[in-house]
């Protein structure tokens, strides 16, 4: 490929994003109802069951700030996965609504609109991060022991992990017919979070459902960042968590692309 072609589909790409973002803009209800569900749960968790609950885990008395340390990793990655339900919705929109066709019909390059919805969706998984964030601070999260390079490895996690579940998200807007059903197939997306570690550790489920809770890519991503951020063992997770991101982020672009194209034939 050359140079010019290059420059010509980063062009293409930086307006598809630039496109996607402004209609987040314009329509920022739904991106705020998804965020509304993390902050919900954790507001509930910790003021409602968090004596109970960090009782239970720490097998000594209630602490309340104990908790919260615990639980605001998982729901930082519960948040990404709320938003990236927004971007199947989006697809599934815009290939509805036939603004893709006319798309086809111009001289861009085709991956463009992939791309500047993959990319904006990223930034609003971040952007929601930070707010989701930005609560757990207010009520009393903290990470003392982590450094510099290791709230570096904990963002660039979260940054690959978003990147993943985007793609997936793109694949299930895809093959959606309307948003509903776009917005019905990526629910996994948000379920996943709620039978994995974001609660209460592996070892305390039931011995038949540990292999669900363990064997997905939500529990190694949530136990890397608590490592990275509070200082507990990562052990082979860190590897784990990588693999997976990887794995779902090559998964999910075979997957998109193969179906974008397809549909244009």
């Amino acid at each position: 490929m050359s140079t010019s072609t290059l420059s010509l589909a980063a062009r293409d790409c930086s307006t598809m994003l630039r496109r996607n973002l402004l209609h987040a803009r314009r329509s920022p209800s739904l991106t705020l109802n998804l965020l509304l569900t993390p902050i919900m749960l954790l507001l509930l968790f910790v003021y409602i069951f968090g004596d109970t609950m960090s009782a239970g885990i720490g097998g000594g008395g209630a602490d309340r700030a104990r908790y919260i340390a615990y639980l605001v990793p998982g729901l930082l990655l519960m948040t990404i996965g709320s938003t990236t339900i927004g971007t199947a919705v989006s697809v599934a929109n815009d290939m509805s609504e036939g603004i893709i066709a006319r798309f086809r019909t111009m001289a861009i390059h085709r991956g463009s609109v992939l791309v500047g919805h993959v990319v904006g969706s990223v930034l609003q998984s971040v952007a929601g991060v930070v707010l989701v964030g930005a609560v757990g601070v207010a009520i009393g999260f903290r990470s003392h022991d982590a450094s510099p390079v290791e709230w570096l490895a904990a963002f660039g996690l979260l940054v690959l992990f978003a990147t993943a579940l985007t793609w997936i998200a793109v694949g299930m807007g895809l093959i959606s017919p309307n948003a509903e059903a776009a917005s019905n197939n990526a629910m996994p997306l948000i379920f996943l979070p709620l039978i994995s570690s974001t609660f209460v550790p592996v070892d305390a489920m039931p011995g038949w459902f540990q292999p669900i809770a363990e064997y997905q890519p939500f529990t190694p991503a949530i136990e890397t960042l608590r490592g990275l951020l509070l200082g507990t063992e990562i052990g082979h997770n860190g590897w784990l968590a990588v693999g997976w991101c990887v794995g779902l982020a090559v998964l999910g672009y075979v997957w998109s692309t193969a179906r974008f194209d397809g549909d244009a034939r």
